[in-house]
């Protein structure tokens, strides 16, 4: 007697079978959780954007491991809203949301004042906040906003905060950067896009100063027992894609998530990098790398430019006007 499967069983088994292979597959993509029990109890960090997408769920990895975390975000509404939410969660009452606002250096001035008259320690700086692909605008000193954010204001908060985090070492700098640094041009004269603005090439280059930063930074830090890190944390579903053309659209929202579903990461997949970054012992004294999927990778080459990441600083210590206040 032959035995034959019935067609709706077969049909339903097979798709049971591909949605499992699939969600299998997109765990897999997305990489592994980072699950050291490291408790940071009396340790100060301040996460920049930590209100949404990345920055939230690197807050609540650490508001776990029972840091104190100073949510640095430019809304104060939708950061209270997320900091109640880890609060409740994680039953630690030691997270507070301050306003910095990366687009005005004036507040982010303000930012590191208030942090200083609560403050005199800092063993974490996760600079994290950032904006992609807009369309042209400015910073509160004219600066296009890409580079003005995901950058210069970065740049400054951190120079701002450099004294503090000496007098806690060792203590880390984590800059959020991305793998679109290897296709950034540093335009060298035309670096603010005053000429000529294409969105994606001001996101690439805003990218590729934060690796030059890093590098820089890495270079006078040696020996202060301060590290800095650059890191690519995969390609996350946040906020940070709401100014891409075709997210204008649902239809256009709906055809991207579903053929890119299996290679984008849940916030959540995506702070784990950071996390690994932020605390792991094996980089203890690791400075100056570019980390993907928690490995060492090599940059571009223009991100490996000496000359050009001093000449970057020179211009980002003018136009902040960090030594000249």
């Amino acid at each position: 007697m032959k035995f034959s499967i019935p067609k709706p069983f077969y049909y339903y088994t097979t798709g049971i079978a591909t949605v499992g292979g699939g969600y299998l597959m997109k765990d897999y993509f997305s990489g592994n959780m980072y699950e050291v029990p490291d408790k940071l109890t009396n340790k100060i960090a301040i996460v920049t954007g930590a209100n949404t997408g990345i920055g939230k769920e690197v807050t609540r990895d650490l508001a776990k491991r029972e840091a104190k975390v100073i949510m640095a975000c430019r809304d104060m509404d939708k950061c209270e809203i997320a900091r109640r939410e880890i609060v409740i969660e994680t039953q630690n009452k030691y997270i507070y949301c301050r306003k910095c606002d990366l687009a005005s250096q004036e507040s982010i001035r303000a930012f590191v004042d208030q942090f200083k008259k609560e403050y005199n320690k800092l063993h974490l700086l996760i600079n994290n906040a950032g904006v992609m692909r807009c369309p042209k605008s400015h910073t509160a000193e004219g600066i296009e906003l890409q580079l003005g954010v995901n950058h210069l204001g970065h740049f400054l908060l951190t120079n701002l905060l450099l004294d503090v985090l000496k007098d806690s070492a060792p203590s880390r700098i984590i800059n959020l950067s991305s793998s679109a640094h290897k296709r950034g041009k540093i335009k060298l004269k035309d670096l603010n896009s005053d000429k000529t603005y294409d969105p994606g090439a001001a996101y690439a280059q805003s990218k590729l100063a934060n690796v030059l930063f890093t590098r820089e930074l890495a270079n006078k830090l040696k020996g202060t027992g301060v590290t800095v890190n650059a890191v690519h944390p995969g390609v996350v579903r946040t906020d940070i894609t709401r100014h891409m053309g075709i997210y204008q659209y649902y239809l256009g929202r709906l055809l991207v998530n579903s053929l890119m579903w299996l290679f984008v990461k849940s916030p959540t997949k995506g702070a784990q990098p950071v996390l690994f970054a932020a605390i792991d012992p094996s980089l203890a004294d690791v400075t100056g790398a570019y980390l993907v999927n928690n490995k060492i990778r090599e940059v571009s080459g223009e991100a490996q430019d000496d000359k050009l990441a001093k000449w970057l600083w020179a211009v980002s210590e003018k136009w902040t006007k960090l030594n000249y206040v």
